[in-house]
């Protein structure tokens, strides 16, 4: 169902169907600080982008010698994300970095072809910290009676549910059908997106219009991989057969999802140096693609060392 300027009809809100949606966190300091007072409203959104990716590196363990979280974000992730062009993808970079701007990021090269290491800093100050703490006392400091509430409401969070900490990679809400439209990408009365819509979410989250251009003879493995994860996310099935053993489909549905463009980059390279037969290609595909978030890190460690050590040593 459309309106009247074709625009897509959205439903509704019914009870406490807000609280269904997953969020990026971008910081209020961001918004109520002076020292931000000058950065974009596109920055900021960015730079909550950013601390949405600290999450995977987490979990994949992408940390330094110093035990340093970075993240792996190309520009080409950036120009998919915000709907921009590159020039203003590395105009936004350049607000958020050490060199030119803010300060709130910082930049690695690694070389031979390899995405940039970001490492996201905090984003308060100890000066901030005082400030905050001052104004704490003297909320505290009047009538208690009078300043509980409104020092309750300050130092909460609007979006402070629990709802928020989910990453954007888990499973999406349905709706009731009713409300889903003639043609409803999401099916009533489970958490399961049709084939089609997973099919516009994996075009979306893998970056692939940019992976096409970057990738230009790897246009039908780019959709044979957009094809099998749709169809394995959007299955009905308990389980799914991977690598020898049969997985729950909700954790295989979730880690699939939490894919990007670097991780299909590595599964396409590591296709390209695969010089044993492989029988079933499609099991081998989707294994590769499975296990991507835990051996993606460690494979390009392996680079670097052979780089530092090995063939690209001094």
């Amino acid at each position: 169902m459309a309106t009247e300027r074709g625009h897509p009809m959205f439903p509704y809100h019914y009870g406490y169907e807000a609280e269904s949606y997953t969020f990026y966190r971008v910081p209020k300091v961001l918004f109520a600080e002076p020292e931000f007072r000058a950065l974009s409203t596109d920055a900021r959104l960015l730079y909550g982008l950013m601390l949405d990716r600290m999450q995977l590196s987490i979990k994949n363990g992408w940390a330094d010698e110093e035990g340093r979280i970075y993240i792996i974000y190309t520009v080409g992730s950036i120009m998919s994300d915000l709907n921009c062009g590159n020039k203003k993808a590395g105009q936004l970079l350049a607000e958020l970095d050490e060199r030119k701007g803010i300060g709130l990021i910082s930049r690695v090269r690694q070389g031979q072809g390899r995405p940039d290491r970001i490492y996201v800093h905090k984003c308060i100050t100890q000066d901030m910290s005082k400030r905050h703490l001052l104004k704490c006392q003297k909320d505290i400091s009047g009538d208690v009676e009078t300043t509980c509430s409104d020092m309750s409401k300050g130092h909460t969070n609007n979006t402070d549910s629990n709802k928020t900490e989910i990453n954007k990679t888990d499973l999406i809400e349905s709706y009731p059908a009713e409300y889903a439209g003639d043609d409803p990408v999401i099916q009533p009365g489970c958490e399961l997106m049709d084939r089609m819509g997973y099919l516009k979410y994996f075009e979306r989250s893998l970056s692939l219009e940019i992976l096409r251009i970057d990738l230009p003879f790897q246009k039908e493995q780019l959709e044979e991989i957009k094809e099998l994860l749709a169809e394995i996310c959007s299955s009905s099935k308990s389980h799914v057969y991977i690598a020898g053993s049969d997985r729950p489909a909700a954790d295989v549905r979730q880690r699939l999802m939490s894919l990007n463009s670097e991780h299909i980059r590595y599964v396409l390279e590591s296709l390209r140096g695969t010089t044993s037969r492989v029988r079933n290609i499609r099991q081998y595909l989707l294994t590769a693609l499975y296990n991507a978030p835990t051996t993606m890190n460690s494979y390009y460690d392996a680079l670097v060392r052979h780089d530092l050590y090995g063939g690209g040593g001094r």
